[in-house]
């Protein structure tokens, strides 16, 4: 079952947290700390209350078995189509069921939300060392849309 996350979550959110930033500090070590998190308790409070930041969980029972951070986004500017994008800020399945298709299901009902909210795309960003991650967007149908690139001084 996929449902939007609740305060009750938080607690098996946090250990997802801990498990996707672990794949971010073996594969850069130099940008992302170990043993650390990207959002506190506090501020996952507060995007439960932002209706432009759902986070959706995929549930057995009572057990979290992923999550997606959203945001909504609406494209501004002189050059730019003023489009509405839904953009996963993070995506994220446990170790323990990898590979049993919930971050396929996952993604599948982010498109789902997508669409019913009259989005035009829904986009991401994925680090090049996490390999793993690459192959699953790939496989899911996801085309690269623009290039982040870095020197190291």
């Amino acid at each position: 079952m996929i449902r939007q996350a609740v305060p009750k979550d938080i607690p098996q959110i946090i250990d997802l947290l801990y498990q996707v930033q672990q794949i971010h500090a073996d594969g850069r070590p130099d940008l992302f700390k170990s043993g650390e998190k990207k959002y506190s308790r506090e501020e996952l409070l507060r995007l439960f209350d932002d209706p432009d930041r759902p986070i959706y969980v995929a549930m057995d029972k009572d057990r979290l078995l992923g999550y997606a951070f959203c945001i909504f986004q609406q494209a501004h500017g002189h050059s730019m189509q003023g489009i509405k994008t839904l953009y996963i800020d993070d995506l994220c399945v446990s170790e323990n069921v990898r590979g049993q298709a919930v971050g396929s299901r996952l993604y599948e009902y982010v498109l789902q939300i997508a669409k019913s909210c009259g989005c035009y795309n829904v986009t991401l960003n994925v680090w090049a060392c996490n390999e793993q991650a690459m192959k699953f967007y790939e496989k899911c149908g996801l085309k690269i849309q623009k290039y982040g690139m870095e020197t190291i001084l």
